[in-house]
């Protein structure tokens, strides 16, 4: 959020920023008018008393004749012409070279209109003048009245922030290991949908059609971008595409692709699912504000449904029906966080229906690998379903319960450089990992002409390639990353 200073005369009103409440802009009083009345008048050294002349007669209300005894009272002047009883000399008041100071800065409302940022806000504007008084002399301004204090900027949520970045590291060591059991230690993409439905929970405070804009202007950008290089490259290696292509456009659908590409493109599900999550989310939200707990509990009926009873069309409706249906308890638990809805929850049916949900999804992982062939959760969507449902339910009670925000993280300023620029670069990190782990195996082969590298490098060793396709990441990272931020109608930086 950007900050400016906006001038203002007194008695002026002045405009609210977005999220924050009004400090009081005037210094000496409430009502928003400069009285002498209002003003201490500061310690002086005594001086002699000096003759009142017409050209500084004060108005009637000041000119009533004061009692004194040794001093003179701030709630008026001796009127011209009359004396008045003192046992010394006494001072005359003291008025601040600029009665009306500059206001303090305003916060004006957030120049992007998506709160969701990746990125901190940028710091405050240069302040400027105000337009209610005459300019102070900053020679004249005294102890009284010192600079006001620059506001802090938001932070963000370290807690969500690491989970994200956690989810993405372990997408690549899924891609890289193959380890079948990765998605029950952590299960990324339930996850990543849990923290998504969070946000877009939170987004829609705003107007509907202006978060739907909002969320396929920052993720559209950056996959068309990334698509170019992919389809121009399957074209060249054979491949014709038919009217489907205009899924390369809007991912509604599974976009097409020939054999030599999958390993790039069959990642687009994700995409896919994200983006109908996100048109259906305002439709959602509502339903689910009706009646929390029974939408929430009632969310896993659809892949049940799919499971046992009609297992839907076998074409791109019906992919994308089936991951819907298996994140869709996760997205809602993003909306229960958001709502409060979980914190309200007792702790011990928390805890008794997460376990629950992931043991039974265990079980029908390890019982049914002669169906899928592995327990692998990718490939069994009720087991993913559940699993996922009772793990992201953990998370985002305890982060709702017991107040986890990480904040500890922004001591560790590496790790926390680290974090953000996951979290600034997920796109970008997700679209290019396959990319960079399929380029690492022809760079790695290189390397065993050369002797040294051969002696002394694993160069046959899966975590030498899970290395090496990070450091390739991270160059996909400086060189393609700028686009996230066009995207978000920000100026374009190598690393945020």
């Amino acid at each position: 959020m950007s900050w400016e200073q906006q001038g203002h005369g007194p008695g002026q009103g002045r405009g609210y920023g977005h999220e924050y409440g009004p400090p009081s802009p005037y210094p000496y009083g409430q009502d928003g008018h400069d009285g002498y009345a209002q003003q201490p008048y500061p310690q002086q050294q005594p001086h002699p008393q000096q003759p009142y002349w017409p050209e500084y007669a004060e108005p009637a209300q000041y000119t009533e004749p004061v009692q004194n005894t040794g001093y003179v009272q701030n709630t008026g002047y001796a009127q011209y012409g009359q004396g008045v009883a003192v046992d010394g000399t006494a001072p005359l008041p003291a008025v601040d070279a600029n009665p009306y100071p500059d206001p303090e800065p305003w916060p004006d409302p957030d120049p992007d209109p998506d709160p969701d940022t990746d990125t901190d806000p940028e710091p405050g504007a240069e302040p400027v003048r105000g337009a209610g008084g005459p300019v102070p002399d900053t020679e004249a301004v005294t102890e009284e009245t010192p600079p006001p204090a620059e506001p802090a900027a938001p932070q963000r949520d370290r807690y969500f922030d690491t989970l994200r970045a956690l989810a993405l590291i372990r997408v690549v060591a899924y891609h890289t290991f193959g380890w079948a059991w990765a998605g029950m230690v952590f299960p990324s993409m339930g996850i990543m949908f849990g923290l998504a439905g969070t946000l877009m929970a939170k987004s829609l405070e705003r107007p509907a059609p202006k978060v739907v804009r909002s969320r396929l202007r920052r993720l559209l950008p950056p996959f068309w971008f990334w698509g170019v290089f992919v389809v121009l490259a399957m074209l060249v290696h054979g491949w014709m595409p038919g009217w489907e292509i205009v899924y390369w456009v809007v991912p509604l659908g599974d976009p097409p692709g020939n054999a030599w590409g999958e390993q790039a493109w069959e990642i687009l599900w994700y995409l896919r699912t994200y983006l109908w999550f996100v048109l259906l989310s305002p439709l959602l939200l509502r339903l689910f504000r009706l009646a929390p707990v029974p939408v929430l509990a009632l969310s896993l009926a659809p892949v049940l449904v799919l499971t046992f009873v009609w297992a839907g069309p076998d074409n791109r409706v019906g992919a994308a029906l089936w991951d819907l249906s298996t994140y869709l308890f996760c997205w809602l638990l993003g909306f229960a966080h958001r709502d409060g809805v979980l914190q309200r929850m007792k702790p011990a049916l928390v805890i008794v229906v997460s376990l629950a949900a992931i043991g039974f999804g265990g079980w029908y992982a390890f019982t049914h690998q002669a169906e899928f062939g592995t327990y692998d959760l990718d490939e069994d969507p009720l087991a993913q379903a559940f699993w996922s449902a009772g793990f992201v339910m953990l998370l985002m009670w305890a982060k709702a319960y017991f107040g986890i925000d990480f904040a500890w993280l922004t001591r560790l300023r590496r790790t926390n450089r680290i974090v953000t620029v996951f979290n600034a670069r997920a796109v970008t990190i997700y679209l290019w990992h396959e990319i960079a782990l399929i380029l690492a195996v022809p760079l790695i082969d290189r390397f065993w002409d050369v002797p040294a590298f051969e002696t002394y490098l694993p160069l046959d060793s899966q975590w030498f390639m899970f290395g090496v396709g990070w450091l390739l990441i991270a160059l996909f990272v400086l060189v393609c990353g700028w686009v996230e931020d066009v995207a978000a109608r920000k100026k374009p930086r190598l690393l945020p």
